[in-house]
């Protein structure tokens, strides 16, 4: 009898990636950059400057490979305890069958929508995928929508499993879509907003190009999707993922009937308490100025949110107490986006806004403190690998930076493109930041340090610098999806329990189009007369 390999662990993998880096601080000698604070749309950001490359002693790392969990930690401390937190929270709101009853009333109604010839024709599961892929992705390209996808991992794996499809279609409408937006962003203030103000740009020029690209790379990779879903809905067997989805079968496979329907006198204390705050929030913040790029608009919208809660909340209140939570997710939601568009809100504000979702949710079912810390703490027990997976991956930069050996490669990669042609160039660069992207994937961090240098490159050959942005924009925007650098991405697997490497052999094909689509749009950008460029 032959024994099957086995393929590595995904710890594995991301270990040995490890120790590869800590290999090339031994090859590769140290340098670094010299470094100025510059002011970019009002704050201060660290740049390198040019021609200040200076080679400095070497610092191979050795047993620092086995400390790197400890130092990944630390460095993504904030994603970690943002996994732990949004666990726990929602795990007590599914032991409330809460979310399960949403799902099969929001699939019972898309039923509804079959007696419709032409919806039927198109199929309302392909209609639900792509409206969802769409907003996720305008969120990205618009706001930069990225580590909010994990609390979002968790809503919709259950949803595409009760639609008959997989963890990864799940994953795909919210994490792919925020992505594929995030490559083709419009005006993400975190990757194009810095990159321009680095290179001089007027923030957000040259939209109407990007515009054209954010739309052909949704179609390209909305179509990927669509054409996968399409195989395992003949088959759901032939999902990568088949036996990993058994964990998601199960926990989904109640049955809505044994659920009894309630209004306890908790939940009514619960929308009173809330309620109250809610108004107290309004009077302290009567206008919001919701920021999308250059634009602003300054709207009553924390007050307009504050009365929908109020009237919403009474009549799912007094159908049952499972509609009402329901309710809450739906303003955790609303706020979410208020609080990132209108007042800068990060991943510490939108961790507490999650637990306190699930904190309420818990309160207005009746659970008693013990009950909701049990809850708690089996959320977060069953969510941990997850967080164990972002440290890992976030010793492999520590290990590089510690080398002393990024701002090598990026000087030796950045010297070869001196004699070469515009388009040749322009794609070298698109080459650099992709490759860079796979080790720092981190879109701000990535911009201080390769914008200053590449837009003066641009200068010497003729290449315009909005077209040096295009080459960022492109280079850190898709491998995102697949970097296991990537604590957002690790912390999406990991929740949806999608083993890394089945995860690339799903969206490598994907991969591969986009990025030979990256250098497809650069084309225009050299040969043709664009606005803005």
């Amino acid at each position: 009898m032959v024994r099957q390999k086995k393929f590595p662990h995904t710890y594995v993998i991301v270990f040995f990636v490890i120790v590869f880096a800590g290999v090339l601080t031994w090859v590769i000698p140290g340098g670094a950059f010299e470094r100025e604070t510059v002011q970019v749309s009002g704050i201060d950001r660290e740049v390198v400057k040019s021609d200040s490359f200076h080679y400095i002693g070497n610092s191979p790392q050795t047993w620092q490979i086995f400390s790197a969990l400890f130092d990944g930690f630390v460095d993504k401390a904030d994603i970690i305890v943002f996994i732990l937190l949004i666990g726990g929270a929602f795990w007590i709101m599914n032991q409330t069958r809460a979310i399960d009853i949403g799902i099969h009333a929001f699939l019972r109604y898309t039923k509804k929508l079959e007696r419709n010839r032409f919806i039927r024709r198109l199929g309302v599961d392909n209609i639900i995928i792509v409206l969802l892929m769409l907003i996720f992705s305008i969120f990205g390209a618009v706001f930069g929508m990225s580590e909010e996808t994990i609390a979002f991992t968790i809503i919709f794996v259950p949803l595409a499993i009760r639609m008959g499809y997989d963890s990864i279609t799940g994953a795909c409408m919210c994490y792919v879509g925020a992505h594929l937006g995030f490559a083709g962003a419009l005006l993400n203030p975190f990757t194009i907003g810095i990159a321009q103000g680095l290179s001089q740009l007027p923030l957000f020029s040259g939209i109407e190009y990007r515009l054209f690209c954010w739309v052909i790379i949704n179609i390209v990779g909305i179509s990927y999707v669509l054409w996968y879903v399409k195989r395992i809905r003949k088959d759901p067997q032939r999902s990568v993922v088949y036996q990993n989805d058994a964990y998601w079968r199960e926990l989904t496979g109640n049955e809505e009937e044994k659920t009894e329907y309630h209004t306890p006198l908790s939940a009514w204390i619960v929308f009173v308490v809330l309620q109250l705050a809610m108004i107290v929030f309004s009077f302290l913040n009567p206008e919001t100025t919701m920021k999308v790029g250059h634009s602003s608009a300054t709207l009553p919208i924390v007050p307009i949110l504050t009365g929908l809660f109020l009237v919403s909340s009474i009549l799912f209140l007094r159908k049952s107490v499972h509609f009402f939570i329901l309710n809450l997710l739906i303003f955790t939601i609303a706020y979410l986006i208020v609080g990132v568009m209108g007042y800068q809100w990060y991943i510490m504000e939108i961790a507490t806004l999650f637990f306190v979702m699930g904190l309420t949710s818990g309160l207005a079912m009746g659970y008693g403190a013990n009950t909701l810390t049990r809850h708690f703490l089996d959320g977060a027990r069953d969510i941990l690998s997850a967080a164990l997976i972002v440290g890992l991956a976030g010793g492999i930069i520590i290990i590089l930076k510690n080398g002393n050996v990024i701002d090598t490669l990026l000087y030796y990669v950045a010297g070869s493109i001196r004699e070469m042609g515009k388009y040749a160039t322009i794609s070298f660069m698109y080459v650099i930041q992709t490759g860079i992207n796979l080790i720092m994937p981190s879109g701000s961090a990535k911009a201080a340090l390769t914008m200053p240098i590449m837009s003066q490159f641009s200068d010497l050959i003729g290449v315009s610098r909005q077209a040096t942005v295009m080459a960022y924009q492109f280079g850190d925007g898709f491998t995102n999806m697949i970097t296991p650098t990537s604590g957002v991405l690790m912390g999406v697997l990991g929740i949806a329990r999608i083993p890394y490497d089945k995860w690339v052999k799903w969206i490598a094909p994907l991969m591969i189009v986009l990025i030979i689509l990256g250098f497809l749009l650069l084309i225009p950008t050299v040969i043709m007369e664009l606005n803005g460029f």
